[in-house]
């Protein structure tokens, strides 16, 4: 995992990732449409089924603390970036199983492929002290708050 510190934002006032497909039936499915790499119909994107990383942000009188849960990634598979404009970034990639011209699949439901979530962070955080902690596959980033 590595924190860092980003001065170039497109969007100031882009706070995070959209997924649109985001609780339709097809999203965590491979039924409805094919998905082969020879195909420029590949559907659901990689991208798109795992965007939405679900991540908690609570507030304490010390700091913001961000939670996500992000099983079966170690550390090195995740980036923790702050930005120009009090941006927090998270993000990562899950890497898909290789598979084998023998193997026949009969479902997949896990997710594979990249996440990107981004917070605008309050004008109260000390941006030189955020941390981030991995352990048991849940990513907590805490944001200390000024007095």
């Amino acid at each position: 995992m590595s924190m860092i510190r980003r001065t170039n934002i497109i969007d100031p006032f882009y706070l995070e990732m959209w997924d649109p497909f985001d609780g339709f039936p097809f999203a965590n499915s491979q039924l409805s449409f094919p998905r082969s790499s020879s195909s420029s119909l590949s559907f659901p994107s990689e991208t798109s089924v795992f965007a939405s990383a679900r991540i908690d942000w609570k507030e304490t009188p010390e700091a913001h603390v961000f939670k996500a849960d992000l099983p079966g990634l170690k550390k090195e598979e995740v980036k923790v970036e702050v930005e120009e404009g009090n941006v927090l970034q998270i993000s990562g990639e899950r890497s898909k199983e290789n598979e084998e011209k023998t193997d026949t699949w009969h479902r997949v439901e896990r997710s594979s492929g990249k996440f990107m979530r981004r917070f605008r962070l309050p004008e109260n955080v000390k941006l030189d002290q955020v941390k981030a902690a991995m352990e048991n596959g849940v990513l907590t980033v805490t944001c200390p708050r000024r007095k």
